[in-house]
């Protein structure tokens, strides 16, 4: 059965990341990049961010006793697949988990320009993808 406790409980940790997240876009990139800690902040709250992303999505397929899925991204293809996502966003948020085991495993390649350019352009998928859980609750 769906714990929407549990979904909503990661929704909220994905909403006051956002909301962390989003006070960089008041930087400038050389203020951005001039402090070391605002990349690492800015990593860690997208990898929990995108950790919660799967979260969900793997509650919602053992919940609904879906195909198990053997790697994160697909496990939003199942999720899409099923119709709780769609189209229109997936390749996003399967880049999205790229990123996030760039972060968790290449770590030190990391390029923090990169990630400024994703905190400038990317934070509304992350955005949409709340959107289309909240409708599945």
């Amino acid at each position: 059965m769906l714990d929407k406790r549990r979904i909503e409980d990661k929704i909220n940790i994905i909403e006051n990341n956002l909301n962390d997240l989003k006070k960089f876009l008041d930087y400038s990139s050389d203020e951005f990049l001039s402090d070391y800690r605002n990349p690492a902040s800015a990593k860690y709250l997208l990898q929990t961010s995108i950790e919660a992303m799967i979260d969900i999505a793997n509650h919602i397929i053992a919940s609904k006793r879906l195909k198990k899925p053997e790697t994160s991204a697909q496990s939003l293809k199942i999720l899409n697949k099923n119709d709780f996502i769609s189209d229109e966003k997936l390749s996003n948020y399967i880049k999205m988990i790229k990123f996030r085991n760039r972060l968790v495993h290449l770590y030190n390649e990391i390029d923090n320009k990169q990630l400024y350019q994703i905190l400038k352009n990317n934070l509304s998928d992350l955005e949409y993808f709340i959107k289309e859980i909240v409708k599945i609750l």
